[in-house]
């Protein structure tokens, strides 16, 4: 839960620079837009990961 926690702050943390590329034209603010994009998506790919190794680890038998 702590990694989701994390992605949510880090999408807020983006807002700011979504604000300044869309609404005041601000081209940099853009370039940091995308790539914190990148790195949301990276964490996401992780997240997906992980949830899949619990997923399968409650599924194994039990010995």
């Amino acid at each position: 839960m702590q990694k989701y926690q994390q992605l949510v702050e880090f999408v807020k943390s983006l807002e700011a620079d979504a604000v300044k590329f869309y609404e005041k034209g601000q081209a940099a603010a853009g370039t940091r837009l995308r790539k914190g994009l990148s790195e949301l998506k990276k964490m996401a790919q992780d997240i997906r990961n992980e949830v899949q190794e619990v997923k399968a680890q409650r599924k194994a038998p039990k010995e």
